[in-house]
């Protein structure tokens, strides 16, 4: 009895053994089965971070503002193409007047300059020649060194006549020389009158257009009836555009006349200098002459 209840003990563990397997491992499958979509998770999130590649979008509009910042309407180009027939005039006037400025800045440089080129010739070839005739011979024929040499060869020549007996040798070389030294001075000093009109009137001539803008701004805001910030300075500032302009031409128009008047002195200071000993020597060779045909 004992070994059969024994058999029969052993026999009911084991079969509620299994039962109770039986029964948990579907528990067990179901606790561990949903913790495999885990890595799921880690594998979907890189996708997360593809929206982020629009940003270059972001930047197109910011770089279109940039493109189209405002133009200002009311500019020099505003003058040109809205302005009536006074302003455009006065406008034109000022542009000749520069031009004309800068084309007699550039002549008499050139001018003055070669002047002082002959200059340096004459007093390093003249002066070592054996005569007068001969020194002249030595200067370009477009000198103007030349030109006074050879006027004071023909007044000395040509002294002798009914009426210049009665005026003096020397005075009459000075004059001669004289005259010849006025041509290049009156020569040296054309364009500049210009200079000296420009540098006095441009800033005045800039002032009556901006006056004259200034009044048309003031008219049409009247007809508008809007009298707000961006009506009033615009059309005042492009009418101050026209004093701005007129002394852009006027400055430069004073300080050429100031640099020519001082480049002329010394051109002209060295031709004086010239004619004055050219005096003494032809002075000195007639009386030779008269000394030696006495």
């Amino acid at each position: 009895m004992n070994k059969l209840f024994t058999l029969a003990g052993i026999s009911r563990l084991a079969a509620a053994a299994a039962v109770a397997a039986t029964l948990s491992a579907p528990v067990f499958a179901q606790s561990t089965t949903p913790a495999e979509p885990a890595p799921a998770t880690t594998e979907a999130a890189p996708p997360a971070a593809e929206p982020a590649a629009p940003a270059p979008a972001a930047e197109a509009p910011a770089a279109e503002a940039h493109a189209a910042e405002p133009v200002n309407p009311y500019g020099l180009q505003a003058i040109v193409s809205h302005g009536d027939f006074v302003a455009k005039s006065t406008l034109v006037l000022m542009v000749i007047m520069s031009a004309g400025t800068w084309y007699i800045l550039i002549v008499k440089l050139i001018e003055q300059s070669r002047l002082m080129a002959q200059a340096t010739a004459a007093e390093k070839n003249f002066w070592t020649a054996s005569s007068v005739t001969e020194g002249a011979t030595r200067l370009k024929d477009n000198s103007a060194f030349r030109g006074v040499v050879e006027d004071g060869l023909r007044a000395t020549e040509h002294h002798d006549g009914a009426l210049t007996d009665h005026i003096d040798l020397h005075e009459w070389v000075t004059m001669s020389l004289q005259r010849s030294v006025d041509a290049v001075n009156s020569r040296l000093q054309g364009g500049l009158a210009f200079l000296a009109s420009v540098g006095s009137t441009a800033p005045f001539i800039g002032l009556f257009g901006t006056v004259w803008g200034i009044l048309n701004a003031l008219v049409n805001i009247g007809l508008s009836g809007q009298a707000s910030i961006d009506k009033v300075a615009g059309p005042v500032g492009e009418a101050l555009i026209m004093t701005a302009i007129g002394l852009l031409v006027a400055v430069p128009a004073v300080l050429a006349y100031n640099w020519l008047t001082r480049r002329n002195k010394l051109v002209m200071d060295r031709l004086r200098n010239f004619s004055a000993d050219l005096h003494a020597l032809l002075i000195a060779g007639q009386k030779a002459k008269s000394v030696r045909s006495a």
